[in-house]
Parts: structure tokens; C-alpha cells; sequence
């Protein structure tokens, strides 16, 4: 009786701030709330006639392919460069892996509007650094060059804002199992004339397999619900070219005053969630299963 108590105000919090809130969504999916609702505070049922319209709607499939991937894309790149920078972090002296974790924890502890009014900084048409420095190494039609101009142009600096923010989660961890990996194990490699390369595949990889498995989950659940750097970076502007999902959702809500329609949104984004979730929570058992 006592661990459940224990686990109780846990439980209690998590039905609040989550449960609650999930079932008022998905009862609000299934009902039409524009303005005129949201004024009379009327209830007008309308069944999935809200997800049929969406999944008949080619500007959300638009969205769903766009926000799949730029997930892929993210998700790939923080793993190639986090699992760099790990394998690099085991092999720094003390002293320049203290200076390249500290580097490391700045950029993941730097605040989402913080990082964002950067890279506004540094992508400005007029002050920018990146125009200053195109210029600088000899290419031509950088003066003023507005890389906001188009919905893919802004979500490759929002794709690098996104990489940048969370290649520390990825490298630190990487670092840390890397401690786990006996030393002896190297040696039978290098003793095999294996090569870098090869050490990774036959040695690394098979011993922290269960790490790259779940780190790439969290990392494509923390990446497709990515929302305020999106948004805050041009608003899903140019012409709505560089939304996703959530930020979809969130103009139709609160911008386009559909807001049962947008609950719809979300409802779908939770569902894909839940389809990527199952798969890889069944690649973990079968791992653990193995072991």
C-alpha cells in the first residue's frame, strides 16, 4: 500500500496537468467553435466532420509531409553531429573537454526566444553576420539578402537553430556511455587493426545500441512538437510556407479562430506520435528481450 501512496501525488498531477486537459481536446475536436461559438458560448456538435475535413484537406497533408521531413532531417543531423562531438569528448585532454562541455551547456541552456532573436541577429537582411560573411568570402547577391524570403529558406535556419540547440543533450550522453565501454575492448580492436570506422560498428554501436535507440526517440518526439522556435522565428510565414504541425494547429486556433478544428490538429499530431512511440517502444523491448 505504502509505494502507491507514494506514487499517488505523481499520478494526481500528471491526470491534472495532462489527462484533464488531453480529454477536454479531444471532446472539443469532435464540436464547431469559431467565433461566432466562441462569442455565444454555444455548443454545436459536429462529429469528425473536423478530422474529415482535415484529412481531405491537401494543405494539411502539405504540412504533415513538411513537418515528417524536417523531423527526419533534424533528427538525423543532431545524431551525426552529437554522436561526433561525443566520440571527440572521450578523446580530449581534461582540460579542453571541460572547455567544449561548458560550450556545450551554454548553447543547451540558452533560452527558446533568446536563441531565436539570435539567429534573427544573424540572418538580418541588413546587419546580419551570415550576409557580412558571404560578402566577405566573394559571393555575389548577399547585399540585403532576405533569407526569410521563402517558407523553406526559414526552416533550414530554423533546422540549424534546432541542431545547434540539441546536439548537447545528444554528444553529453554519448560522452557519458562512452565511459561505460571497457578500455580493453579498444584494445582488441586496435590488436585487429580495426579502423576507426570499423571500431565504431564492432565496438561502440553494439554496446550502446539501447542509447541510440531511445535518444533518437526522444529526439524526434522533442523536434516534431517543436513549436516556438517555428513560430517565433517568422511566425509559419512567408504565406504559411514554414509551418508544421503545431504551429498549424496554433493559427488555425488562435489565428483563423477555428479552434475545434485546430484541438483536430493536435488530436492527429498525438495519434503519429503515439504510431512513432509504439514502434520504437517495441524495438526497446525486443532489445531488452536479448539481453
Amino acid at each position: 500500500m505504502l509505494p502507491y501512496l507514494l506514487v499517488a501525488p505523481a499520478l494526481l498531477s500528471m491526470a491534472v496537468l495532462l489527462l484533464y486537459p488531453l480529454i477536454r481536446n479531444v471532446i472539443l475536436s469532435f464540436q464547431q467553435l469559431n467565433r461566432k461559438e466562441f462569442i455565444t458560448r454555444e455548443t454545436v456538435w459536429t462529429g469528425f466532420d473536423n478530422y474529415t475535413e482535415l484529412l481531405g484537406d491537401g494543405d494539411f497533408w502539405t504540412v504533415v509531409v513538411r513537418s515528417v521531413v524536417f523531423t527526419a532531417v533534424n533528427v538525423a543531423l543532431i545524431m551525426a553531429i552529437g554522436t561526433a562531438i561525443g566520440l571527440l569528448l572521450n578523446r580530449l585532454g581534461k582540460k579542453m573537454r571541460l572547455v567544449l562541455s561548458l560550450a556545450l551547456m551554454f548553447a543547451w541552456a540558452m533560452p527558446i526566444v533568446a536563441s531565436v532573436t539570435v539567429f534573427r541577429w544573424l540572418f538580418d537582411e541588413q546587419f546580419g553576420v551570415v550576409n557580412w560573411l558571404m560578402r566577405t568570402l566573394g559571393f555575389s547577391g548577399y547585399d540585403q539578402h532576405n533569407w526569410f524570403e521563402t517558407g523553406f529558406s526559414t526552416l533550414v535556419i530554423v533546422l540549424i537553430l534546432l541542431v545547434w540547440g540539441s546536439v548537447p543533450f545528444v554528444a553529453l550522453n554519448m560522452y557519458a556511455g562512452l565511459t561505460t565501454i571497457g578500455s580493453e575492448l579498444y584494445e582488441a580492436a586496435k590488436m585487429d587493426g580495426a579502423s576507426g570506422w570499423r571500431t565504431f560498428w564492432a565496438v561502440v554501436f553494439p554496446n550502446l545500441k539501447s542509447f541510440f535507440m531511445i535518444t533518437t526517440f526522444l529526439e524526434i518526439i522533442w523536434i516534431f512538437k517543436a513549436f516556438a522556435q517555428v513560430y517565433a522565428m517568422n511566425l509559419g510565414g512567408p504565406d504559411r510556407g514554414s509551418e508544421t504541425l503545431p504551429v498549424f494547429a496554433y493559427i488555425e486556433g488562435v489565428g483563423q479562430f477555428h479552434y475545434g478544428v485546430a484541438a483536430a490538429i493536435s488530436i492527429l499530431t498525438i495519434v503519429m506520435l503515439i504510431a512513432v512511440m509504439s514502434f520504437y517502444f517495441r524495438l526497446i523491448l525486443k532489445e531488452e528481450e536479448e539481453l
